[in-house]
């Protein structure tokens, strides 16, 4: 059994482990860091059934949907859902509606000939009544036209 101590004063052939133990280490932190912060993924909002089938709600119930009809020469008409109202009685009434909804979706509705300023003023106005989310409807353009 023989030991070397190190006195030959030679070159060493022997492969040192140490720096490389300390770069996998520092690697494997690394990784340890990064894999929790991946994303996982979209969340998704998907339609519940009703709990009670046959005391489910017309849809004309649910869905808002405000227009601003244009009038040449004069300040656009508002209606929610066929009803007209005064430009004033919006928040109240977006208010009113949404105070007791767990579903806060309002769809807008303007003429080719609204200025999209009036647009803004619905959509200021529904934020201001709590809607968490407003989409504007555009006219269905047919294939072939």
């Amino acid at each position: 059994m023989a030991f070397s101590t190190g006195g030959g004063g030679g070159y060493s052939s022997d492969i040192n482990v140490t720096p490389m133990i300390d770069i996998l280490l520092v690697l494997l932190i690394i990784f340890m860091v990064i894999v929790p912060v991946t994303p996982k993924g979209l969340d998704a909002l998907v339609p519940q059934p009703p709990k009670d089938p046959t005391k489910q709600p017309p849809p004309t119930d649910r869905t808002i949907v405000v227009q601003v009809i244009y009038r040449p020469g004069n300040t656009p008409l508002y209606k929610i859902n066929e009803t007209d109202y005064n430009k004033s009685d919006l928040l109240p009434k977006l208010t009113e509606i949404y105070a007791n909804r767990a579903e806060r979706v309002m769809f807008v509705r303007g003429d080719d000939n609204v200025n999209f300023a009036y647009i803004a003023e619905i959509i200021d106005i529904g934020k201001e009544a709590n809607v968490d989310h407003i989409g504007l409807m555009t006219p269905k353009i047919m294939a072939g036209q």
